[in-house]
């Protein structure tokens, strides 16, 4: 395959055309995985992709991860379906990287657009790393220290339907208990550190007053949503995004309702925990 890879913003973010993701040979797939590390979350326009396919595609690439709350495609339990209409309102809409609240978070997330809105539902990613690298040395030096806990309790991207809290409830004694990961985490591949606390799923940072806690998280949080670190997805129908869950994070915009919008996700899980 001649594969052309276009980058869509300074920072992160690229579009990859000359590949057909249901037929990737080796070598393809080892320079999109560059890519993905490289530009933390990449394209791929007009893809005609079965459920199956994808699971097939991503199991290339790690351990899948099996959501034990999110709705499942109806064939492939590995794939999570988010799908929005007019009687349930998009969710997700959470500054978040996914299933930190796990001691193996993921590593990738493959979505697939089978369904978007006529106008709305855009996708923004944060580059966690380039936001390290803003921080004034002393915090950095702070940060480094420091450790948080992460937990699904503290979700707030949960889907608000009856269907899922009920599914949620009957889930807490599956879901793993509250995970301490470091607050600045280093990179297993390029080894550049990146800002590791999120919305969703921190809860606090360990080993400090209450007050300490809330403060410095709160900064963290804040210093994320500086719009330079940012940038916006248009989905179109048919198209894949693959992004590094370990040096971005995103959020999906619920600006849609009440058209309706369907995406399923693969989720490729890290091979140990986050350092």
């Amino acid at each position: 395959m001649s594969v052309k890879i276009d980058p869509v913003h300074p920072l992160l973010g690229a579009r990859i055309g000359g590949v057909d993701l249901a037929d990737v040979d080796d070598a393809t797939l080892a320079r999109i995985e560059a890519a993905i590390v490289e530009h933390k979350v990449v394209f791929f326009e007009d893809q005609h992709w079965s459920a199956e396919q994808q699971k097939h595609f991503a199991e290339r690439l790690g351990d899948l991860h099996v959501h034990p709350v999110f709705n499942a495609d109806p064939e492939v339990r590995e794939l999570v379906v988010f799908a929005y209409d007019a009687k349930r309102k998009g969710a997700n809409d959470t500054w978040h990287a996914d299933v930190t609240f796990a001691e193996r978070p993921l590593k990738y997330g493959i979505l697939y657009a089978e369904e978007i809105p006529p106008l709305g539902g855009d996708t923004l990613w944060v580059d966690t790393e380039a936001a390290y690298r803003a921080l004034s040395e002393p915090l950095k030096v702070v940060f480094d220290a420091l450790s948080a806990m992460h937990s699904f309790e503290n979700a707030s991207n949960v889907d608000d339907d009856e269907d899922s809290r009920a599914r949620l409830q009957r889930s807490r004694e599956l879901m793993p208990p509250p995970t301490r990961h470091p607050v600045i985490r280093t990179h297993p591949v390029s080894g550049r550190k990146s800002i590791y606390v999120n919305r969703a799923f921190t809860s606090h940072i360990c080993g400090l007053s209450s007050l300490e806690s809330e403060h410095l998280l709160a900064l963290l949080l804040q210093h994320l949503q500086i719009p330079e670190f940012q940038m916006r997805w248009g989905w179109k129908q048919n198209t894949v995004a693959i992004w590094d869950n370990r040096s971005t994070q995103h959020l999906a915009v619920a600006d849609y309702f009440p058209a309706r919008r369907r995406v399923r996700r693969a989720a490729v899980l890290e091979e140990a925990r986050p350092v």
